[in-house]
């Protein structure tokens, strides 16, 4: 069978992962994510909190059905400071999850210093997440593509 051939029989998936805090302004990344690739191409994973993204990031790629996984969360300031060691915490485990698996695990965390759940901020942040969803897909084919060109 010619490589050509094989490669239109391998289907690629991807996992996304959204925190359930701020929902209705996280689960636009997702749909930012399927503007570029397709909405059957991805499974969809929640879990409760942002800190909870890592190991559920670590547990989908070391299953080797995912050419990456994208992983979405508003963290924000509620002024006693912990939120900046939660985005720390986060981000750290999902590029940890990644180097260890060798799966792209990528990082639509955001943590605003001034949020505010003004009907102002709400659409703000829900058009950035649209953006940023979109930029985590164009990451994810990208480095795919690198990953093949090492395959040769």
């Amino acid at each position: 069978m010619s490589r050509k051939r094989r490669s239109h029989m391998t289907h690629t998936r991807y996992a996304f992962i959204k925190a359930g805090w701020h929902a209705d302004i996280v689960d636009q990344a997702l749909v930012g994510f399927q503007q570029i690739i397709p909405a059957e191409d991805i499974d969809v994973f929640d879990v409760p909190g942002a800190f909870e993204m890592p190991l559920a990031a670590k547990d989908l790629a070391v299953t080797g059905k995912y050419a990456a996984i994208a992983a979405a969360a508003l963290v924000v300031d509620g002024g006693i400071y912990r939120h900046d060691f939660v985005a720390q915490a986060v981000v750290s485990g999902l590029m940890q999850a990644g180097l260890e698996t060798g799966v792209p695990v990528l990082s639509v965390s955001l943590t605003p210093h001034h949020f505010q759940e003004t009907d102002h901020h709400m659409t703000i942040y829900r058009e950035h997440f649209v953006l940023k969803g979109r930029e985590a897909a164009e990451a994810a084919l990208k480095i795919g593509k690198f990953k093949a060109q090492l395959k040769g």
